[in-house]
């Protein structure tokens, strides 16, 4: 049996001499009330944890993420209301659970066979591998002997810490300084921060905080390739158990799914580490400088300005005088003509350029059908303000005739690289356009917009007291003009040289 002595810090440091590691929860719980594993035919109760891989708010105080999403529309499917609890960490919903104070477990877990929480899981959903990171300015490890008297920072009753628990029992006598991070998300974070010389973390919450810290680096993956599914208590209602599986089976077969996990993790590979350093920099150097013309355009628009700024960064890097061959110019990159019928008349200032920009993705995004829903609606209009709607609508007839749906992005976005294959933009009304510039644009965009949503607090966090001191930036190019309507006659074609 492990010898193990508590050590003086605030995150609950354990020394190992040899032999399995077990990191205590340190949550202090207040039992709920048990539901019935036959009371869902009335009510759905699940148990999560408010995480970006789970469920959080959003900047319009709605709900999201993936879990929220599968399980608000799995309760569509039993045709019942769905009542979410939540819980502070992962060990605290796997004891909520086996208390039966929930019908499943939502919280990003991965199936595995757990001693101190005997679970049923369902089908998995989502491949993830447990890993090893480390600061990319310090050593890495190819075997647990670089572990030898390193800290290790881990979340309790992970699986994660299962896995180390197994491998260093079977492995070397080691010391190893075990830290329970608390949340999963906190582990990467906290090894990045110095708090921790190496974390262990399942892929998937690694590749979403990579995104904003490409200063970490994986080192090692712990056991194979596991799924992440929805846990059940041992008593659940069989029939509860069956309508689970067949609602993944459904999901899968018609895109659902595939089209769920691009929504909140198609963006997390797609920038080299290089590019995120060189914009982490810009955010904290020339940011600052357009951050209240930004919020101004999100008042006036109603898109998130971290989504404006996004795009301004990968249109011109945030250089109000930037200037291309085809002529389009500014901070957002709009033509002549565009700029003018937006009431500006000065083509380099900031300000103007920037409204000008946020008003026309809002107007592009306003004219798209409405069944098409957030967020490939965003999607939907970046794509059209690069190549214009024209071609978009191209990609979506193309899409459909493909036998894909025209309606999501993850299947119009394969689309638009052929608009460039004679094979398939002849027969579109609007012919050839570079498509794969705008998906490529999107994609981009959608990253560094993710980004910004880790780093950058939202407006009506800004607008507290006692919020970030906001620079009033540069005032040159106001116009008195009038505040000109989203629905005003704006030709959408002039921004691009058909």
């Amino acid at each position: 049996m492990l010898r193990l002595r508590h050590l003086a810090s605030s995150a609950a440091l354990l020394l190992a001499a040899s032999g399995p590691l077990h990191v205590p929860a340190n949550v202090e719980e207040v039992p709920g009330p048990t539901v019935l594993p036959s009371a869902y035919p009335q009510e759905l109760v699940v148990v999560t944890r408010t995480s970006a891989t789970t469920r959080f708010q959003t900047i319009e105080g709605e709900f999201a993420g993936i879990e929220h999403d599968l399980v608000t529309l799995f309760a569509e499917q039993l045709g019942i209301p769905v009542r979410f609890i939540e819980a502070e960490t992962e060990a605290e919903v796997l004891s909520r659970l086996s208390r039966g104070e929930a019908h499943i477990g939502a919280a990003s877990l991965v199936a595995s066979r757990r001693a101190d929480a005997p679970l049923l899981f369902g089908p998995g959903y989502m491949d993830v591998r447990q890993v090893l990171v480390h600061r990319r300015d310090a050593s890495g490890a190819r075997s647990l002997r670089a572990l030898d008297t390193k800290r290790v920072i881990v979340s309790a009753q992970s699986r994660g810490a299962e896995l180390l628990d197994h491998a260093l029992a079977q492995g070397p006598s080691l010391s190893v300084g075990i830290v329970d991070a608390g949340h999963p998300e906190a582990v990467p974070e906290k090894v990045a921060a110095g708090e921790a010389d190496f974390g262990i973390t399942t892929s998937h919450v690694f590749d979403l905080v990579r995104a904003a810290r490409p200063e970490l680096r994986t080192a090692l993956t712990l056991g194979k390739t596991e799924k992440l599914a929805w846990a059940f208590p041992l008593n659940a209602d069989p029939t509860l158990l069956k309508q689970s599986r067949k609602f993944f089976r459904r999901i899968a077969a018609d895109g659902t799914l595939a089209r769920l996990v691009d929504r909140y993790y198609g963006h997390v590979n797609r920038l080299p580490a290089l590019e995120v350093d060189a914009f982490l920099e810009q955010c904290e150097t020339t940011l600052p400088n357009y951050r209240p013309h930004l919020l101004e355009a999100e008042r006036a628009t109603g898109l998130d300005w971290r989504l404006i700024a996004a795009l301004g960064y990968q249109e011109s890097r945030w250089n109000p005088k930037a200037t291309s061959p085809t002529g389009v110019q500014g901070f957002m990159m709009l033509t002549q003509s565009t700029l003018q019928r937006m009431g500006v008349r000065i083509n380099h200032a900031a300000h103007a350029n920037i409204m000008a920009g946020a008003k026309y993705l809002a107007m592009l995004r306003d004219r798209l059908p409405a069944r098409i829903a957030e967020p490939d609606r965003t999607w939907f209009a970046l794509a059209a303000y690069n190549q214009g709607p024209g071609h978009l609508e191209d990609a979506r007839v193309l899409a459909q005739k493909l036998g894909m749906n025209p309606d999501v992005w993850v299947d119009v976005r394969r689309a638009l690289p052929l608009l460039a294959d004679p094979a398939h933009y002849e027969a579109l009304q609007h012919g050839y356009a570079r498509g794969g510039e705008a998906m490529a644009l999107t994609e981009n965009v959608r990253a560094f917009y993710k980004i910004l949503v880790q780093i950058a607090p939202p407006m009506r966090e800004l607008s507290q007291p006692g919020a970030p001191y906001l620079p009033q930036g540069d005032t040159e190019g106001r116009t008195d003009a009038p505040p000109r309507s989203p629905d005003a006659e704006i030709g959408l074609e002039d921004r691009f040289l058909i």
